[in-house]
């Protein structure tokens, strides 16, 4: 076996057997730096809620690095442009189809750029609306109505989106609704509590999802 051939395997069971998620960092300038109480507050209610063991000293990972394989979900954010280079295109595409997943939560203004940068990930794939009859709507709470609107943004319908591999939901898109305020402590956006249990609710039900399937 060769050298890289067996640290990817060693990687890829890391990803499979542990409890880990990161922030994703991003070039082009976009604030992925965004929310910053966001997925520690979500990490703390999956872990007192839905009975998961998520550590919950949250890192930060480069997206074209290897160390994006230690986390089974990576959770990226922010409002402005992402680039990301052919490199981290390719490190970006292993990870996912070796059994990563990504919830790109768009913090608003992030869809125009992050669906260009995607087909530098897969070429051949579409990112495609979710049906509200999907698993990750009802893994832990139930949301017949599908993704829940969160912040108004433009009045429009939320949305989520994914890029399925092997019928497998491997990246999960998520906009007009910005689940990412709702998760952040409460003095930040002054939520009402029944939004912000919305948005707990179904990002306990993303994170329910990954580490189940």
């Amino acid at each position: 076996m060769k050298l890289h051939t067996f640290i990817f395997l060693f990687i890829y069971t890391s990803v499979t057997c542990a409890q880990s998620v990161a922030i994703l960092k991003y070039n082009g300038g976009g604030d992925w730096y965004g929310n910053p109480t966001a997925l520690p507050n979500l990490v703390k209610f999956c872990n007192d809620n839905i009975d998961t063991n998520i550590k919950e000293n949250i890192k930060t990972v480069d997206v074209g690095s290897i160390d994006i394989f230690q986390y089974p979900f990576l959770h990226m954010t922010g409002h402005g442009n992402v680039f990301f280079s052919d490199d981290d295109s390719e490190n970006l595409r292993k990870y996912l189809i070796s059994g990563g997943f990504l919830h790109i939560d768009d913090n608003y203004g992030m869809e125009s750029y992050v669906t260009k940068e995607l087909k530098k990930v897969f070429p051949n794939k579409e990112l495609i609306e979710i049906p509200k009859t999907h698993p990750i709507f009802k893994t832990a709470y139930d949301f017949p109505n599908g993704l829940p609107k969160i912040h108004e943004h433009d009045g429009k319908a939320p949305k989520a989106m994914g890029i399925f591999h092997e019928s497998r939901l491997i990246l999960l898109f998520t906009f007009e609704s910005d689940l990412g305020d709702g998760w952040e402590d409460q003095e930040v956006h002054n939520d009402p509590e029944d939004v912000r249990q919305k948005a707990l609710k179904m990002g306990a039900n993303i994170m329910k999802y990954v580490f189940v399937n």
